[in-house]
């Protein structure tokens, strides 16, 4: 029977995933190679197929406290600022999708989810204590961690992230590929911006070879930066590289005044290279199994990447809920279930890399037509319709 679980990771994958099985009787052991937890970082958006996963695992509320609720999605245009419409949220979300979208700092999850773990389970995250060899064999699994100590357990679930051991451990390193994007972000005290800038409003600014996405965090306290721009030759992976304010805004030269507001106020312009990994069509072997960016990294570019590593942590606590007795059963219901839509947003967010980043948005006439035809209602709701709606939580 499958009883005592290990997870590699204690980051939004690790955590909700030991939620959703303590609260499904298992004892679970976290594995974390930082000594002390905290989530790097800015903002993370989560959307109302995340929000509802949550709410069953107990924390919505108390993450609603923390988070801006916004009212709408928009785009701008690079130079001219021009506005367009891309999504009602608020009220909407909720009447449309049963659950909130939110907008909140990703410490402020990461926070949250420790919390509840804790709560749930004192000792389960082990500190200091990451995964550095597994033992996979056919009637359990052992980890040698960087503590010195090594563990055992039932099954072990890799959420270790991008550069994940454990997916090395099981299908080797896998290449990862330089997307030709470099990503800036930084956070923001909202009381250093305009009152037209730090409205409780997502907007993705589109242009030529890059686009920003800005947005409210903490309450509204905080407003989150993101600038992507197409270049060749620097694939620093590290969150925590550091540029300069001068190179950021030289990225943006030529774009609207509201988005320099928003260089000029950032105190460290954090810079990283985008990487891509092939998708996965296994995310298990023998007695491991893979959650969130271990096995599915995608481009930041459908705000879906957290979203999917909580979707992941259901769906898997289910399926081990109801094959407790043959976890190869139940690792095959949670990939037929996870792997296809995964993959799915892997590539949709490759897409989005091409619409956002048209040449058809430098010439002003040309964009209008070009934004007209790409986020009318009914493309936008081909493109997240079928995320938003969908139940993790209800499914099986």
């Amino acid at each position: 029977m499958t009883q005592r679980i290990l997870i590699a990771g204690a980051g939004i994958a690790g955590l909700c995933t030991a939620i959703a099985l303590i609260q499904r009787g298992f004892h679970v052991t976290i594995c974390e190679q930082a000594e002390t937890l905290r989530e790097t970082g800015a903002g993370v958006q989560i959307s109302p197929n995340g929000t509802r996963v949550l709410a069953s695992l107990g924390v919505l509320d108390a993450l609603r406290d923390l988070a801006v609720e916004p009212t709408a999605k928009t785009i701008r245009l690079w130079n001219s600022g021009e506005t367009w419409s891309l999504f009602d949220l608020g009220a909407m979300s909720v009447a449309e999708y049963g659950f909130p979208y939110l907008m909140v700092h990703r410490g402020d999850l990461h926070t949250t989810l420790a919390n509840a773990v804790k709560q749930l389970d004192p000792d389960a995250i082990r500190q200091g204590a990451g995964v550095v060899e597994v033992e996979n064999c056919t009637d359990g699994v052992t980890v040698s961690l960087s503590s010195g100590e090594r563990v055992s357990g039932d099954i072990l679930i890799g959420a270790d992230g991008i550069h994940s051991g454990v997916r090395s451990a099981l299908f080797g390193a896998g290449p990862a590929h330089f997307t030709g994007c470099m990503a800036w972000r930084g956070v923001i005290p909202s009381s250093r911006l305009p009152s037209h800038i730090r409205r409780d409003v997502g907007t993705n600014w589109v242009g030529p070879g890059r686009h920003v996405v800005t947005y409210p965090l903490r309450r509204g306290e905080l407003f989150n930066f993101v600038g992507v721009v197409e270049r060749s030759g620097w694939e620093t992976e590290s969150w925590m590289a550091k540029g300069t304010r001068e190179e950021c805004a030289a990225d943006f030269a030529g774009w609207h005044p509201d988005v320099h507001v928003l260089i000029d106020n950032i105190d460290v312009h954090y810079r990283w290279a985008l990487m891509s990994r092939p998708p996965m069509e296994r995310w298990s072997a023998g007695r491991v199994v893979l959650v969130g960016d271990a096995c599915h990294p995608m481009l930041p570019f459908m705000a879906q990447g957290a979203v999917m590593a909580i979707e992941d942590s259901i769906t898997l606590a289910r399926a081990l809920a109801a094959s407790r007795d043959d976890h190869e059963t139940a690792f095959a219901n949670y990939e037929a279930e996870r792997v296809a839509r995964a993959n799915r947003c892997v590539v949709a967010a490759e897409r989005n890399r091409e619409i956002f980043h048209n040449e058809r948005l430098m010439d002003a006439e040309d964009a209008n037509q070009y934004v007209s035809a790409q986020w009318n209602e009914a493309k936008v709701r081909e493109r997240y319709n079928w995320l938003f709606e969908y139940d993790a939580v209800g499914k099986g």
